[in-house]
């Protein structure tokens, strides 16, 4: 091999190294992130899924006063906090190994590209503007809308009873009345068959309850089970003790009237001896 057609190689070896880092810093200046999803890089329990929806209420919070405000005022220019620079910065300033992160990248990817129809299910069930909505409020209701209608493998009793846990954490202490209220009106529409078979099932199990027979109690046998109660056992016979002092005094006043008797026969018996003794008789 030559030296020119060496150096020929070594300059496309290095060209194409140049383009694939001009590529990468154009991809991280656009805010495109790769991210590892693979499920063995990030914890999927319940808890894990808990938190993630914790840290997308937060993440969406921020977007909802920044961007999404700027936009909707038509200040364009101010937009420099986009959901994938909040996620990445959310990510870098907290401890997110106990967190499912591929939900958590999920909802602020999914719910900022599908706001107008969220927020379009959500005013339907509204008695005032989507605007007027506390920004906490807007932001679990639209996690709620989100996964009552894209994830439907989440029972819809859970959807409910999580937004109230993200209420309870971060909202007002009224506000779980509106959520609640809305989100059971969105799980009628958009879970309508799971909704009914849930309320088919709460009726079976409270006409099961109705439909229990009532035990009677049998007076007879009352009567005879205090027959038995009062009849006397050896356990609750008269003692004598210390408190019992009528007893002592019916006990020592029948030995004194034996004694007596004993006394009186006995001079009874002396009498009759000496009338019938003959020297007496002389």
């Amino acid at each position: 091999m030559t030296d020119q057609l060496k150096r020929a190689i070594n300059a496309a070896k290095t060209e194409q190294s140049d383009t694939q880092q001009a590529i990468s810093v154009a991809s991280s200046s656009a805010g495109e992130q790769n991210f590892d999803m693979s499920e063995s890089s990030y914890k999927t329990s319940h808890t894990a899924v808990r938190k993630a929806r914790r840290f997308a209420m937060q993440g969406l919070y921020e977007w909802l006063v920044t961007d999404r405000r700027f936009d909707i005022d038509g200040k364009l220019g101010w937009k420099d906090n986009a959901p994938h620079d909040i996620a990445a910065r959310t990510r870098a300033t907290n401890a997110m190994h106990t967190v499912h992160i591929g939900y958590y990248h999920e909802m602020m990817r999914d719910i900022p590209e599908q706001i107008e129809a969220l927020d379009t299910l959500i005013s339907q069930h509204l008695d005032r503007d989507i605007d007027k909505l506390d920004t906490v409020e807007h932001a679990i209701l639209l996690i709620g809308a989100y996964e009552l209608q894209n994830r439907l493998e989440i029972p819809y009793k859970v959807v409910l009873d999580e937004a109230m846990k993200l209420n309870n954490h971060f909202g007002a202490t009224d506000a779980h009345k509106l959520i609640n209220a809305v989100l059971d009106k969105m799980a009628v529409e958009l879970r309508e068959v799971e909704v009914q078979a849930d309320t088919k099932a709460n009726l079976r199990t409270s006409q099961k309850t109705a439909a229990k027979p009532v035990v009677k109690t049998d007076t007879d046998n009352t009567a005879d089970t205090h027959a038995i109660e009062e009849k006397p056992t050896a356990s609750n016979k008269p003692r004598i003790s210390a408190n019992k002092t009528n007893v002592k005094r019916n006990s020592a006043s029948k030995a004194s009237a034996n004694i007596s008797d004993f006394k009186a026969r006995k001079k009874d018996n002396a009498e009759k001896d000496d009338n019938t003794d003959p020297k007496n008789q002389e």
